[in-house]
């Protein structure tokens, strides 16, 4: 049994415009929450830097939580989504393709803490 699963999402060549465009990147993390059956706690935070107008944005999540960074300078996004709780493998690759004009996206995934493993050390 793990502590949970983490995804780190790297999305390149992406239309700059989309990635400076507030209400795409809360419309990817609409997908993201509706499609996984997330529960959001509170208010998503988001920020908009002035120049060149990359997005950062947190939802903190009864599973854990959710995050996107921007860069329409470098065409790049980031995400990184983590959940105390096994969930499905999501189509990160085809959204991020479909919503943010994404040429490539690399999708790590990472179980953490296995506490089978480390039950014993607690004694």
């Amino acid at each position: 049994m793990t502590l949970g699963t983490e995804w780190l999402i790297d999305a390149s060549g992406c239309d700059a415009a989309a990635l400076a465009n507030l209400d795409r990147l809360r419309a990817v993390f609409d997908r993201v929450i509706h499609d996984l059956n997330l529960n959001v706690l509170g208010e998503i935070a988001w920020h908009q830097f002035v120049h060149p107008g990359g997005i950062s944005g947190l939802a903190l999540l009864s599973e854990s939580h959710l995050t996107c960074h921007t860069y329409p300078e470098f065409r790049a996004a980031t995400f990184n989504l983590y959940c105390c709780r096994n969930r499905d493998s999501w189509s990160w690759e085809t959204t991020l393709k479909e919503m943010l004009g994404a040429s490539e996206v690399n999708v790590r995934v990472f179980e953490r803490m296995d506490v089978r493993a480390t039950a014993g050390a607690a004694k």
